[in-house]
């Protein structure tokens, strides 16, 4: 298709939907999780598709207005996410460029960038100068600060959901051995040579990350993740300077400026963007280009479908976190065969809906 993309509407919904392992974290215990679901009609005929993933149902309330402000200014208008991210940020800037303003932002801009390469009847990888192929991924669908005992069951299935390398687990409990217990549970239910990288929640004080990081210094782990307040940098400096094990932030970032200013500090030894806050595509690109200059390398946080077709044309690419969230509502689900996700080769994303799922998980608002 080579005329323009012309903007007709934005169709926006709410489902909460049942997750296969409640999340048991220091932010809180989720046993559903609720999604917005964007679709981005054009003149022409082409559905451009995203979601958001919002933790909290009540958040839905506040996010989808702006999202449904955003979009009415762009009717009868091309698709082009810049001018979206562009204007979407100036017109919210007076209530900040922060939070909802730029989550609303992001699930436009990530069905905009769907839309133009369905309409190039490519994949976006592609559409974006990349190719489709195997991307590297964890998988982060469980191993949460739930009970104990039952940590090396769920090692070995969460390894065999797709022949996977590495997992994540969630560690930071109260007792220092209880993590410990916990690292030797992995290895005993996935195996001695799994890659365990693992994720804190923010849960401790820079003195209590501290403390429990240089305890877990020697575990061979492969990352500590956000021991501290995502916007503590120079506390994430610190521990940078005072560990071996690597030290990974980001996926509370909103903007590339974050980034950038993570980077200048060293806070930090890896990236990890999330798509909702960064600034979706658009905001990702930026972010790629300058973790890509400082040699920095990025994975991705949430959000497989999309940011594996990225991390296909970034630099400095990492890790692909797969996480099983929106697979209730979603009709084809990406498969991960001996650790590596599969990109489907079809046009745009490869996100498509399943309606009948939709419908019993609707959440009013």
């Amino acid at each position: 298709m080579t005329e323009k993309l012309i903007w007709r509407d934005l169709k926006v919904r709410a489902v909460q939907v049942p997750l296969r392992r409640p999340v048991i974290s220091k932010v809180g215990v989720f046993e559903k999780m609720p999604l917005i679901l964007l679709d981005l009609e054009t003149e022409q005929g082409i559905v451009g598709r995203s979601y958001l993933v919002l933790y909290l149902s009540s958040a839905v309330r506040y996010v989808i207005p702006a999202i449904r402000d955003l979009a009415d200014a762009r009717k009868g208008m091309p698709v082009a996410p810049f001018d979206v991210y562009e204007r979407g940020r100036k017109a919210l800037g007076l209530v900040g460029l922060e939070g909802v303003s730029l989550i609303a932002v992001s699930g436009i801009d990530m069905a905009a960038w769907d839309a133009l390469a369905k309409a190039a009847g490519q994949p976006l990888a592609a559409y974006l100068g990349g190719s489709v192929g195997p991307v590297p991924a964890y998988n982060s669908s469980g191993l949460w600060l739930g009970p104990l005992d039952g940590l090396a069951d769920e090692s070995a299935a969460l390894a065999a959901e797709g022949g996977f390398g590495a997992l994540k687990l969630r560690i930071g409990r109260d007792d220092l051995n209880d993590d410990l217990q916990a690292i030797r549970a992995v290895r005993e239910g996935a195996g001695e040579n799994i890659t365990i990288m693992t994720d804190f929640n923010q849960g401790r004080t820079l003195g209590g990350a501290l403390e429990r990081c240089q305890a877990l210094d020697d575990q061979g782990l492969y990352w500590f993740e956000e021991p501290i307040a995502y916007d503590k940098f120079n506390g994430y400096a610190r521990l940078s300077r005072a560990l071996k094990t690597p030290v990974m932030l980001g996926e509370n970032f909103y903007g590339p400026e974050t980034l950038a200013r993570a980077i200048r500090e060293r806070a930090g030894d890896y990236l990890m963007p999330d798509l909702a806050r960064i600034g979706g595509v658009t905001g990702w690109l930026r972010c790629a280009a300058i973790a890509g200059v400082h040699g920095i390398q990025m994975s991705s946080h949430l959000y497989p479908e999309v940011s594996a077709h990225l991390l296909r044309v970034t630099e400095t690419a990492h890790w692909l976190e797969m996480i099983d969230w929106a697979d209730p509502i979603v009709a084809e689900p990406f498969r991960v065969e001996n650790g590596q996700c599969q990109i489907p080769d079809v046009p745009g994303n490869g996100i498509a809906w399943d309606e009948q799922a939709i419908e019993r998980h609707k959440l009013e608002f």
